[in-house]
Formats: structure tokens, C-alpha cells, sequence
């Protein structure tokens, strides 16, 4: 049977979801920091567990692990084959409202697609639920998390064969919020350093933000504490016209980025709601990785180019 060229790609895709990554090394988890995590705690209610529920909506068929009460942030690695590995790496932010995190699709099955474009992959379990803050302590905890997975990455850049300059993030919806405001950051730690792995940087050297939230005022303006530069790190952006996550806030953000002449693509699509992951239907949306990979592979050919 003579598959065309579309079909393909999503048999390829499920593939990467099913865990089908020949000679990928088994993920491994390890705790994100050394003793209890500075700034604002996780407002638990009980212990570590996946909230979902029988009747919940499914995505593409399938349900989705919805992890919550988490006080302890841990980061779950993902390393290609050597055969695959192409010295980048990508810290993932799953979102969730800042209230859960939707471990496996915007996750694990993230870090595993990853791995079939020869990324190293590194999925943040970062506190949660820090909903109930007020505005600035909601992400910044989260955001300390992403940062200190920077440096935890890019300290372990010799031993997982790493490039130190290609380590970028990922995050979708609340996580895409976490990954855009650890960009901006541009390394600027929002945190004292607590041992040797913070001697590393915990800049992104690149972001993708997949249906980002909390980025515009209600008017669609650029949120007045996002600060962009020409410093600031090249992006990549998906939402859908439709999402009741305004597609205001990538669009807030991407002009921003190119004010400051800061390289970034931007892709709105008319129909696909919000919290589709990347797993496929018969929706355009779910077909972003596709222009996510060829936005990354320019991105890794820009880097070598400028850090031969």
C-alpha cells in the first residue's frame, strides 16, 4: 500500500508518541533541586497525583495525565540515540493553568517527538498548583524551575554531549507563559545560585511558545514587565484563531520581537481551540511540528554558523 506524504508524517508522529525511537536511552527522573525550592511554594493539598478523571475530555481520542500537588519539581530526561543526536537540547514546560501539568501531551510525547529530531529533551515537573498567588508569584516559581533545568542541562552539556550554546525551551499554554518569561530573562536568574550547576547559564538560546497565555493585557498590548530587546532570544509561535486563549498574546509578543528586529515566525491557525498537544487529527493545527521542525533545523544551522 503507497502511503502519500501527509499520512506518512502522522504515522511517523504516532510513532514518536508510542515511545518508537530506535535506541533512545530509557528517561530518567531526578530531582530538579538540592534541598526545598526558592520562592513561592506550590500550594498543595495533599500528596503528588494525577487528577484526571474518567469523564474528562479526551484529546484525539486519547485521555491525558493530569499531574497536580506538585511540591518537589523534578526533571524527566529524554537523550536520542547517538546515531540521532544532533547536540541540541529542549527544556519542556507542559502547561496546565498553573494549576496542573498535562505530563504526557504537552510532555513526555513532546520529549519524544524531540528525540526523533536528535534533541536531548528535558520535561520540567515544576511546582504546582501556584495558581492561587497573586500574578507575579504564579509564574515565578515555575519559572525558577525552567531556569534551574537550564542550568542543570547545560551543566551536564560534556556528559550528554551537548552543545552549551543550543539549549532552547519549549512551552505550551501556562508552560508556554514559564518558557517565555525564563526567555526574556536572558539569563538573568531569579534566583541566588545554590551549588555548582548554577555556575552554568540559564538562558534559552531559543523558545517555541505553543498557545502561550498570560503574555497581553485584555486590549492584546504586550504585558508592560515583558521586556524585549535585541538580545532577546529568537521564538517560534502557534495559536489558533479561535483559542479562548487569546491569540493576542503570541501576537503581542512576536511584534514585539520583531520591533526589536529579534528573528521569530509566527503561525495562526483559523480553527483548533487549545490544549491539542501535538497529537495529530484532521485539524491543521496539530500538524505544527512539521514547520516547528524546519524552524529548528535553521535555528541549529544559525548557531553553528555563528559558534563554529
Amino acid at each position: 500500500m503507497l502511503l502519500n506524504c501527509r499520512t506518512m508524517t502522522v504515522c511517523l508522529l504516532w510513532a514518536s508518541l508510542v515511545g518508537i525511537t530506535a535506541g533512545a536511552a530509557e528517561p530518567r527522573s531526578e530531582p530538579l533541586w538540592p534541598e526545598t525550592p526558592p520562592g513561592p511554594a506550590a500550594m498543595v493539598s495533599g500528596e503528588e497525583q494525577d487528577f484526571t478523571k474518567p469523564d474528562d475530555r479526551l484529546i484525539a481520542g486519547k485521555p491525558i495525565i493530569k499531574l497536580g500537588n506538585v511540591s518537589r519539581p523534578q526533571i524527566q530526561v529524554f537523550l536520542p540515540s547517538e546515531q540521532q543526536a544532533n547536540g541540541g537540547a529542549i527544556v519542556i514546560c507542559p502547561g496546565g493553568g498553573f494549576n496542573i501539568l498535562a505530563w504526557d501531551l504537552e510532555g513526555t510525547e513532546v520529549a519524544e517527538w524531540l528525540n526523533t529530531l536528535g534533541y536531548a529533551a528535558v520535561v520540567v515537573k515544576y511546582r504546582v498548583p501556584t495558581r492561587q498567588h497573586a500574578d507575579q508569584d504564579r509564574w515565578r516559581g515555575p519559572a525558577m524551575d525552567a531556569q534551574r533545568a537550564l542550568s542543570v542541562t547545560r551543566s551536564r552539556a560534556e556528559q550528554w554531549g551537548l552543545d552549551p550554546n543550543r539549549i532552547g525551551i519549549l512551552g505550551f499554554s501556562a508552560g508556554g507563559n514559564t518558557a517565555a518569561r525564563t526567555a526574556i530573562q536572558q539569563g538573568q536568574r531569579l534566583y541566588q545560585p545554590v551549588d555548582d550547576a548554577d555556575q552554568a547559564s540559564c538562558a534559552a538560546d531559543f523558545a517555541v511558545l505553543i498557545y502561550p497565555g498570560g503574555i497581553a493585557e485584555e486590549n492584546g498590548a504586550l504585558k508592560p514587565d515583558y521586556t524585549v530587546d535585541s538580545k532577546t532570544p529568537p521564538m517560534f509561535f502557534v495559536h489558533a484563531a479561535d483559542d479562548p486563549i487569546s491569540c493576542l498574546h503570541s501576537v503581542a509578543l512576536f511584534t514585539a520581537l520583531k520591533q526589536a528586529e529579534v528573528p521569530a515566525e509566527l503561525h495562526i491557525y483559523t480553527h483548533g481551540g487549545h490544549g491539542y498537544g501535538l497529537r495529530p487529527t484532521d485539524q491543521a493545527v496539530t500538524r505544527w511540528t512539521e514547520r516547528a521542525a524546519g524552524w529548528l533545523a535553521e535555528v541549529t544551522a544559525e548557531a553553528e554558523s555563528a559558534n563554529p
